[in-house]
């Protein structure tokens, strides 16, 4: 009995994993624009200081496809911005001390506060 749980975990486990590229078509993205997101966000990857990625673009294709230049251009700025954001975030565990952490998470609050009140 348990045994049959366990492989029915790890098939449901296994069985949602999905490359970005087939979760954007089961959402309802054409094609195009999922080949655009896949090549972009590894562009974007690449821009945003990954050593292992590439600059991919189909340029013939971005210039007579638009939905796949559109989602080329989403791709690109969502991957770069969250590879430099976990940089960002990187440094920040690194280099602040808990005074400066501190100090951040009271400035948030009050600003928090600031945009609450009428």
């Amino acid at each position: 009995m348990w045994r049959c749980a366990g492989l029915l975990g790890v098939l449901l486990l296994v069985g949602g994993c999905q490359s970005t590229h087939e979760e954007l078509i089961a959402r309802g993205y054409p094609p195009a624009f999922a080949d655009g997101f896949d090549d972009g966000c590894i562009s974007g990857r690449q821009a945003g200081g990954s050593i292992s990625g590439e600059f991919r673009k189909d340029v013939p294709r971005y210039l007579k496809d638009a939905q796949y230049a559109e989602g080329w251009s989403d791709g690109f700025r969502q991957c770069q911005a969250m590879l430099e954001n976990k940089g960002r975030d990187d440094y920040r565990n690194e280099h602040w001390d808990e005074r400066e952490r501190a100090w951040q998470q009271q400035k948030d609050r009050d600003a928090a506060r600031a945009y609450r009140s009428p």
